[in-house]
């Protein structure tokens, strides 16, 4: 790679407990991170008080958000809407208290064979968050996922057509991609304009199953040297799922160490093998 990239990462993967992900975080020397989950809870759920509390911690540890980790749009498009707007406002409270404008987004569960149909309600429903956002001065960065309205490539494009500007911006993640049967390079070639924040994990077509960066078929060390010299300067966030994991005859093949008595593997040492194998792929260029 030709640049400094900046690493960040789902420490609620290390553990739920901030002192947990704080320590993990400081044995990787990462500075930042990606708050999904915090002693308990979703980082937009908890008080104004418990939220200047972590923000104090992370300040005093020399560690700053790249983004809230929320799960917004990861609701049933028949859901009802109004509570959504409202926890969408409470979000963007909580990311401008904890010193970012990015917001992690989804577009609402839909079964494939509706959404045709229900193209409109998305579309209606994700209008009204991007209004939210431009008016409160928040950035919603939408992340393709299994399941959901933009789950492959072509429904990602639409969404950007529609809502691309400063406060709507593509998340590529690889191994949503590659588990919903969805050409990366494809994906890449599509979105690239829009991407602003990538996800870091990959999954091997198969059998969908979530393998360390480089290692399945996400095609993520051509697309992140792609992304390199289109001049991405964007975050790239480690999001390992790797618990059960137990390749490790293919990690010694692929260069990466790890203890082979983590089994199952999870918290730091699965964060650590992920950070470790993104680390590898950053260098071989």
């Amino acid at each position: 790679m030709k640049k400094q990239w900046r690493i960040s990462g789902f420490a609620d993967e290390i553990s739920d407990s901030l002192e947990e992900q704080i320590n993990g975080l400081h044995r990787l020397n990462m500075s930042w991170v990606e708050m999904r989950g915090v002693d308990g809870r979703n980082l937009i759920d908890h008080s104004d008080e418990k939220v200047s509390e972590i923000k104090k911690r992370l300040d005093d540890a020399g560690i700053s958000l790249s983004a809230c980790g929320s799960p917004l749009g990861k609701i049933d498009i028949g859901d009802p809407f109004e509570p959504h707007l409202e926890r969408l406002k409470r979000a963007i409270d909580v990311a401008h208290k904890m010193g970012t404008d990015n917001i992690r987004i989804f577009s609402f569960f839909v079964p494939a064979k509706e959404r045709p149909a229900r193209k409109a309600e998305v579309f209606d429903r994700m209008s009204r968050m991007v209004r939210c956002a431009e008016e409160n001065g928040a950035v919603l960065l939408h992340e393709n996922e299994k399941e959901i309205y933009g789950e492959m490539a072509p429904e990602c494009l639409e969404l950007m057509k529609a809502f691309y500007g400063d406060h709507f911006k593509a998340v590529f993640d690889f191994a949503n991609f590659v588990q919903a049967g969805q050409e990366t390079l494809d994906a890449y070639r599509m979105l690239q304009p829009y991407i602003a924040y990538v996800h870091v994990k990959d999954a091997l077509a198969e059998n969908g199953n979530v393998v360390p960066a480089g290692m399945g078929d996400g095609h993520v060390a051509e697309i992140l040297d792609r992304l390199s010299d289109a001049g991405y300067d964007g975050f790239l966030s480690i999001e390992p799922h790797l618990a059960h994991f137990a390749g490790f005859a293919l990690l010694e093949k692929n260069g990466i160490s790890i203890s082979k008595d983590a089994s199952p593997l999870e918290g730091f040492d699965a964060f650590a093998m992920a950070h470790q194998a993104l680390m590898k792929i950053l260098k071989e260029d």
